[in-house]
């Protein structure tokens, strides 16, 4: 969308904007100054994302917890909690588009610091957990460009402040940025990065997302509207032109790797201290009004932070792709925040033929290294639901019969249960109830309780339901239209002591 001088909107897609429109059961204010070293304990546990007015002895403006809730990210694709996945889904096809936009136009350049004037310790980084090995800018989407294709990498990595212009980045293993990195190495040059911070929420989930495609692309289509981007500064990087923030700079090479860490990982415990790279800071671009932001992760709060409910979204999408060529009948997917957004993954599906529920289990074991435990349930039950699928696992549930384990599988290293495995196990749980083909009916001792309906056709009289064949007394008291019961109580009373009216092994009144 443009604006109507023909270009490109660069509010509409704001960080600030979102929050602006967030109510306050979304969103908590703090206006009171704050000092970083106690932003951590306003956001754990916190169900809100918190905008704090002024946070560290510059004032500056601060947001955190910002995707840490699956109706938050529904708004910013504009759905509903249960609408969020095929919303994703649907835009995930949808063509990409992209709109150059001139520094002067670019608000994220609004500002541009470069030499002594950049530096990392003047942002309102805070220590997040108390055996952090330094304060960590942990909500940035880094951009970088694959050599062998021309397209942009995007991601998320956190950076450890280790000084000015210097910071620790965990490029994991395996991941685009490290094959980035190390072709970069081979041939002993740095690799050009930049690090975008205050994004729009989509942003961030389109930078979880592992499809070999240029990624920038992504980012419009999970915007669903025209992506503004600007080069950068001091590389040939695009960026959004409609970011908060963007470090420039580079991956160092060349250096010996230091220790980085430890950190509270997404699994709710420490990653131990690892040997990586550096990033080094050429330059800060930002809005005159920039908001900086601040991404929770670990602790025994998982399902309020950042980094599960991201996590699981694109656990869902994953596992809705490899369950489409595997089975058929799936009618919802949901990857629990609790379990950090990938180990627990519920499926709720109709079973067409027998087994069909042990497929989807094999599928999605197979398809997620991060998936551990798989939970399927019948279309009525409410996977997001605690208490319906505990329900289910209870009464619908034998474990000799109904639970699949697979052992010898690729691991998570940072599982403790793995005890520094590099395998382990996974295990299936089929919580549906006995097979039944599609149009039979499920025998009463299987059937959920609900309140009356009273659906059907209406009759003249008791004597003409019953003539017209068994019904259940809820049915006999929507065909005389009544709205109490006891009456047909006592008229079933008189029919059945003279020996007109009896009841068929399901309890429904049928005419002798």
């Amino acid at each position: 969308m443009s604006d109507r001088s023909g270009a490109p909107d660069c509010e509409r897609f704001r960080l600030r904007r979102f929050l602006e429109l967030l109510g306050p059961e979304e969103l908590e204010r703090r206006d009171a100054p704050v000092e970083l070293a106690d932003v951590a304990a306003a956001l754990e546990g916190n169900p809100r994302a918190v905008l704090f007015a002024s946070a560290g002895p510059e004032g500056a403006q601060l947001c955190a917890n910002v995707l840490a809730s699956r109706s938050r990210m529904a708004r910013a694709f504009g759905t509903t909690r249960e609408g969020l996945l095929p919303e994703l889904l649907r835009r995930l096809k949808t063509p990409p588009r992209i709109e150059e936009v001139s520094r002067d136009a670019a608000p994220v350049q609004s500002v541009v610091l470069e030499g002594d004037a950049a530096d990392l310790t003047a942002l309102p980084a805070h220590l997040q957990h108390r055996l952090d090995g330094a304060p960590y800018i942990s909500a940035s989407v880094d951009y970088s460009i694959d050599p062998s294709t021309g397209w942009t990498n995007v991601g998320i990595r956190r950076l450890m402040l280790r000084g000015r212009r210097k910071a620790g980045v965990d490029c994991t293993v395996p991941s685009d940025l490290r094959a980035i990195m190390e072709a970069h190495t081979r041939r002993g040059e740095p690799v050009p990065i930049a690090f975008v911070i205050g994004s729009y929420p989509t942003d961030y989930v389109a930078a979880t997302m592992r499809i070999p495609v240029d990624e920038l692309g992504l980012v419009a289509s999970l915007r669903g509207a025209p992506l503004p981007v600007v080069k950068c500064i001091t590389s040939e990087i695009r960026v959004p032109a409609d970011a908060e923030m963007v470090l420039e700079g580079f991956i160092d090479t060349v250096s010996p790797v230091e220790p980085e860490g430890p950190y509270g990982e997404f699994l709710g415990y420490y990653g131990e201290v690892k040997r990586n790279p550096f990033f080094r800071l050429t330059a800060i671009t930002r809005r005159r009004d920039a908001l900086f932001q601040t991404a929770t992760i670990s602790g025994r709060t998982l399902a309020c932070t950042d980094t599960a409910q991201l996590n699981a979204l694109r656990v869902e999408a994953v596992a809705w792709s490899a369950l489409e060529t595997a089975v058929r009948g799936v009618k919802a997917v949901y990857a629990t925040a609790a379990s950090g957004g990938s180990f627990h993954l519920r499926i709720a599906m109709t079973q067409h033929v027998p087994g069909e529920a042990r497929n989807a289990i094999a599928a999605v074991m197979g398809c997620l290294a991060n998936v551990k435990h798989v939970f399927v349930v019948d279309p009525d039950i409410d996977i997001y639901s605690d208490q319906q699928v505990e329900w289910a696992m209870a009464t619908r549930f034998q474990a000799d019969r109904d639970l699949m384990v697979q052992a010898g599988m690729r691991s998570m290293p940072l599982d403790p249960s793995v005890a520094g495995g590099r395998s382990w196990a996974k295990a299936g749980f089929d919580l549906t109830l006995p097979f039944m083909p599609l149009g039979q009916a499920r025998p009463i001792a299987l059937r959920v309780p609900e309140p009356p309906r009273y659906e059907g056709a209406r009759h003249a009289s008791l004597a003409a339901a019953l003539a017209e064949g068994p019904k259940y007394f809820e049915e006999l008291m929507a065909a005389t239209g009544s709205r109490d019961g006891r009456e047909i109580v006592l008229a079933l009373e008189i029919l059945e002591e003279g020996g007109s009216v009896t009841r068929d092994a399901e309890g429904r009144y049928f005419r002798q």
